[in-house]
């Protein structure tokens, strides 16, 4: 027979199972069930639809009503359950799985009836349950809970291992709640933390399970009690009577075979038997300047501190706004529950942004939390002089040192760092050893070597204690000097964001051996060199603001013996780089930039001389001074073959490849940059400069591609020149591979794609103050504007970023502007003012040297002429001839098929349709099979309605 369970009476059976509903109790011949509480309401849930597909939605809407959990809480309980039951051993089966659908209970079921006495023997009488209550609600623990659930059940002892504060009583008394049924509510809690004396653990267990604890050796009688009974025991701060709580947790294991021990602890028992978890803080969110709310709030960390500043009477909408803010203070605190807790409830007084900004100053130890909290848990202090109590001296003075470090340190740090007279190497790796396993530091490999770190929490709490000792500071600033010069091999030529974080952990103590040296009591010659070394890191990561304060901080302390040397020439080149990007092509840039390249040339520097080539041609590039960067880019050529490697003749390849693409010598421009695309050493041509020159080469090479007639292997490798770009994680190679890839997108007609691409550059732009790059975005902004038909409005925002440019002296891309202003003046019916403009475009062209765009200001010279109130055909007719003959001549084909289409028209308002029509054709020729622009289909349109009266 089966029958609904919902609807039975009594006690059910299948199988060999008997199930008494309202005792909760699962029995296989005679033997109760380890079943938790939400396992047992599963299989209820399951009975009372026997033969029927329960959806995984509507079990748990039963197992946890008015709840909303994840789908994996319901998996790991159907698990356990299934693990009880013995499912699919022998050929059983009681519970299936139908894939996307839900599960289904398939066993038949029967009522019974079991006499009252043997009801009554089915239990053993156990003390009555003693548990701490749970917490309301507990945020980013759920999996955790239900691991060391599944653990507890199948192996009955583990140990809860963390820092102090990260929340390892919540996760425990959370368990002992879920487990209660399941142990036939025999779960006994006792708090080790109030005990001075290790002796008094046992007494404290006899007392909690109502036993006399007079006798001189309580341990057998203990065992005897325990040794058949069932219940969950667990032991709550061990850490600071270890040496009796761990021996007694094996004694308890080991003689009674079905008591469950779960233990927690800053440290491992270590002992049989014992499985351990160990407890991660919170998740944080990760430190994005773009996160959002709806991003943030998906992190348990910032989940638990909203949730307990509100509780706190703080009023928070979280919105894109300040989710940055709370994302922040989530990560100053390292997602550590009791941190969170408390700061959140500053948050009332203080608001959000004071809130940060006070962790900012100084981690503050002494925020009160709950009255009712433990005394170890009333403040951060008191949690830190808890857990620092516990340590020996060794370890202590160990530990104080590690606070050195700012973030993730290597153990090959440590060994050149830490030790002295009073700490030798081998006790060094003893001490950090035992402060692992004592969750004082905390490891984390990243990539192949295991990197540690302690907490910002433990590190403000030791360095109230004990300040940076001199030596300490100066051994570890020396430490990544060297560390930076060695690595300066290497890091160049690292390709991926992800291998660069590998390479780059160590910045946050760079940053802060930097802080030192040119803080009170530092040593300004350290720092000099260290600024020296980390200024092409800080440039590979575009940290432009960064780089630029150390570079003029260290040069402001150079003394006039060390005028001249190597890191002044270092230094000078990074400032004059990170000046040109932030602020234009100011005078102070030059500057920089030019003392280096004296100082390179003076020491015969030759590697240096032409990567600070490189930065005089990009400089001079963004002046608009095209002439004199095709001159710097030719002497780079030169010294690149004295060098004679691979790499720095394609780097030479780069930058002349680009000034001759900006020059309009497409041919000789074209074979220069598929050399740095495609030839031997470009995989090697670094970011040092700033910006990777092969990404450049390739972006450069896209835009010929398309003006030699094959747009869509232009708009493929523009593509892959961005995606690559965006890989590197490096914003401002990105940001010159989207620049380029804009105008691609507006020379082929699609505004969509350039729209997306010109968000992202400035987006990006934003992120590292490149000021120059921002008024750039705005500029194709308004170029969209007038492409769609809004040219007042356009019109205004290119002249505003014209304006801005020219005072930051940036003038690489003013004529692709003046260019679109013309449109729109046209557009506006403002012919004087575009005549006169462009007749300023062509002038500053042919001082200026970008003869890339010549035949394009042709082109409209001609659009113009026929604009005006009197029309000069003959001279607009000459100005067009010249554009296109001049596009035949460079090669620039697809420039060649505008002007075609413009004299097209004008041949057949002659009525020379037939010359048009030849015109067009000739100009179409050439183009790669299957090409596509806004160019080409008006020219095939043209030519397509050529029979009509009206047409060509």
């Amino acid at each position: 027979m089966t029958e609904p369970a919902g609807t039975a009476t009594g006690t059910l059976s299948f199988g060999p199972f008997t199930v008494t509903t309202h005792e909760r109790l699962v029995m296989r011949d005679g033997v109760a069930l380890p079943l938790g509480a939400k396992a047992f309401d599963t299989l209820i849930a399951l009975m009372s639809r026997p033969n029927d597909v329960v959806s995984k939605w509507d079990l748990m809407a039963l197992v946890w009503p008015g709840l909303t959990v994840e789908e994996a809480n319901l998996r790991f309980h159907v698990a356990a359950l299934r693990k009880a039951l013995g499912d699919g051993k022998d050929g059983a089966r009681y519970i299936t799985t139908l894939s996307g659908r839900g599960y289904c209970f398939v066993a038949p079921i029967s009522k019974v009836e079991i006499p009252p006495e043997r009801r009554a023997t089915q239990r053993t009488e156990l003390p009555p349950v003693k548990l701490p209550n749970r917490l309301q609600r507990m945020v980013g623990r759920d999996d955790a809970v239900a691991a060391v659930s599944g653990r507890l059940i199948a192996s009955r002892f583990v140990t809860i291992v963390g820092p102090g504060g990260v929340g390892k009583t919540a996760v425990a008394v959370a368990i002992a709640h879920d487990l209660l049924e399941t142990f036939s509510d025999a779960a006994h809690f006792v708090d080790l933390a109030a005990l001075s004396d290790p002796d008094l653990v046992i007494t404290s267990i006899l007392l909690m399970l109502g036993l006399p604890a007079q006798t001189d050796d309580p341990l057998p009688a203990l065992l005897a009690h325990l040794g058949e009974k069932r219940m969950l025991l667990i032991l709550d701060n061990c850490e600071h009577v270890i040496a009796a709580a761990a021996p007694l947790a094996a004694e308890i294991f080991h003689a009674a075979p079905h008591v469950h021990i779960l233990a927690t602890s800053r440290e491992a028992l270590r002992v049989e038997g014992e499985q351990v978890y160990r407890l991660a803080p919170l998740a944080v969110p990760p430190d994005n300047p773009g996160l959002t709310a709806a991003a943030a709030q998906t992190y348990p960390a910032l989940q638990l501190f909203l949730e307990r500043a509100m509780a706190g009477g703080a009023q928070i909408a979280l919105d894109d706004g300040n989710a940055a803010i709370v994302a922040g203070i989530c990560r100053k605190l390292d997602g550590m529950a009791l941190a969170i807790e408390l700061a959140a409830g500053r948050v009332e007084a203080y608001g959000l942004e004071q809130t940060a900004i006070l962790l900012d100053e100084r981690l503050n130890l002494l925020w009160q939390g709950q009255r009712t909290a433990p005394p170890r848990q009333k403040t951060l202090q008191a949690t830190l002089d808890w857990s620092y109590g516990l340590l020996s001296d060794t370890e202590r003075v160990v530990l104080r040192r590690l606070a050195v470090f700012a973030g993730h340190f290597t153990i090959d740090a440590a060994l050149e760092i830490v030790p002295d007279q009073r700490v030798d190497r081998s006790r060094l790796f003893d001490a950090i050893d035992s402060l692992v396993a004592k969750s004082m530091v905390a490891p984390r490999p990243i990539g192949a070597m295991m990197r540690y770190r302690l907490l910002d929490t433990t590190r403000a709490y030791l360095l109230e204690i004990e300040p940076d000792e001199t030596a300490l500071a100066a051994r570890h600033a020396t430490y990544y000097r060297r560390w930076l010069e060695q690595a300066g091999t290497t890091w160049a030529t690292v390709p991926s964001a992800d291998e660069r974080a590998i390479h780059f952990s160590a910045l946050h103590n760079v940053r802060a051996a930097l802080d030192w040296c040119f803080g009170k009591g530092g040593d300004v010659g350290i720092g000099i060199a260290l600024a020296a070394a980390a200024a092409p890191i800080f440039l590979a990561m575009s940290l432009l603001i960064e780089c630029r304060r150390w570079s003029e901080r260290a040069l402001l302390a150079i003394d006039p013996p060390s005028r001249g040397s190597a890191g002044e020439m270092h230094i000078q080149a990074a400032l004059g780089l990170t000046l040109m990007f932030t602020r234009g092509g100011s005078e102070a840039a030059r500057a920089a930039l030019s003392r280096s390249l004296a100082i390179a040339e003076a020491r015969g520097d030759a590697p240096n001389q032409l990567q600070l080539l490189g930065r005089m041609h990009i400089f001079h590039e963004r002046m608009g001074q095209f002439d004199a960067a095709l001159g710097y880019a030719q002497q780079s050529l030169t010294v690149a073959e004295t060098l004679g490697d691979a790499a720095s003749i394609a780097l030479a390849h780069s930058l002349l490849g680009v000034s001759l693409h900006l020059a309009g010598e497409h041919r000789d421009a074209l074979r220069m940059l598929e050399a740095a695309w495609h030839g031997p050493g470009t995989e090697r041509i670094s970011t040092v400069h700033g910006f990777d020159h092969r990404n450049r080469a390739g972006i450069s090479l896209a835009r010929e591609l398309w003006l030699q007639g094959r747009p869509a292997d232009a708009r493929q490798l523009a593509l892959q020149t961005v995606t690559e770009a965006a890989q590197m994680d490096h914003p401002i190679t990105l940001c010159i591979a989207l620049i380029w890839a804009v105008s691609i997108d507006l020379w082929s007609g699609d505004l969509d794609g350039a729209e997306e691409n010109i968000d992202r550059f400035i987006a990006h732009a934003e992120s590292r103050s490149m000021g120059p790059y921002l008024a750039v975005g705005r500029g194709v902004k308004g170029e969209l504007a007038i492409r769609r038909g809004d040219a007042a409005g356009g019109v205004e925002t290119i002249r505003a970023c014209l304006r801005e440019l020219h005072d930051s002296g940036y003038e690489l891309l003013t004529t692709t502007l003046n260019i679109a202003l013309v449109h729109g003046l046209l557009a506006l019916g403002q012919i004087e003012q575009s005549a006169r403009l462009i007749d300023d475009a062509i002038r500053l062209v042919e001082q200026g040297g970008d003869h890339l765009y010549m035949p394009e200001l042709l082109r409209m010279k001609g659009k113009v002429l026929l604009s005006l109130p009197d029309p000069n055909r003959g001279e607009a007719e000459n100005h067009l001839m010249q554009s296109l003959d001049l596009c035949r001549r460079s090669g620039a084909k697809a420039w060649g098929l505008r002007a075609a289409i413009d004299l097209a028209g004008f041949l057949a308002e002659r009525g020379q349709c037939e010359e048009a029509k030849r015109l067009l054709r000739s100009a179409l020729e050439g183009f790669a099979e299957g090409s596509e622009t806004a160019d080409i289909r008006a020219a095939n349109e043209l030519l397509r309605t050529s029979s009509a009266p009206s047409s060509l």
